[in-house]
């Protein structure tokens, strides 16, 4: 990818991302607000909100988290499964993103007994579900993060053969990883170390 095509998607990629955690951070918020409010208009409102942040930022944020993060791996040096921590991070997108869509379904339930009659205590359990998914979903979110910011060292099998093709008789290094650096003239370089 050109360098400013590269810039555009990387931007994009971490806007959809971060968005996706702040949404959790909200569907967490009024779960929790669900799940202890006394008051039966604001528990209704709350279930209400949880299914339209859901379907319509939770899961479009989610969805574009993972194309963009395609996009990136397959457009630049990192690729989808070179390095350890791109595979680990594709797959627990891949998973957040089928859990979330399978995670609806008693969020939708929830807001349809709120919408009809409101909840009873006969609801406990989803409600509880609702809520440690939210929160389970945010500490998936933010060891993705930490991924994309610490990059642990590691080639995969397929980044080892790849690495020894592209130099025959190179010695293997046991991770290549890209650095920036400033050249003489300011310009930010990937070099590898």
């Amino acid at each position: 990818m050109p360098p400013g095509v590269r810039k555009v998607a990387l931007t994009a990629h971490v806007a959809f991302s971060v968005g996706w955690l702040g949404a959790v951070g909200a569907f967490l918020a009024l779960a929790i607000a669900g799940l202890s409010s006394g008051d039966a208009e604001l528990t209704r409102a709350a279930y209400l909100a949880m299914e339209l942040t859901g379907w319509y930022v939770l899961v479009p944020l989610s969805v574009a988290s993972l194309i963009t993060g395609l996009v990136q791996a397959l457009g630049t040096s990192w690729g989808s499964f070179r390095h350890y921590w791109v595979l680990l991070k594709l797959l627990i997108t891949v998973l957040a993103t089928a859990v979330l869509l399978v995670h609806m379904r008693p969020v939708s339930h929830l807001a349809d007994l709120a919408a009809e009659s409101g909840l009873t205590g006969a609801h406990t359990a989803t409600q509880i579900q609702v809520l440690a998914d939210a929160g389970a979903a945010g500490v998936v979110l933010l060891v993705a993060i930490g991924l994309s910011v610490f990059k642990p060292r590691g080639l995969t099998r397929h980044g080892w053969r790849r690495s020894s093709s592209a130099a025959p008789g190179a010695p293997r290094t046991p991770a290549l990883r890209p650095t920036r650096h400033k050249s003489r003239h300011g310009l930010a370089k990937l070099r590898r170390s």
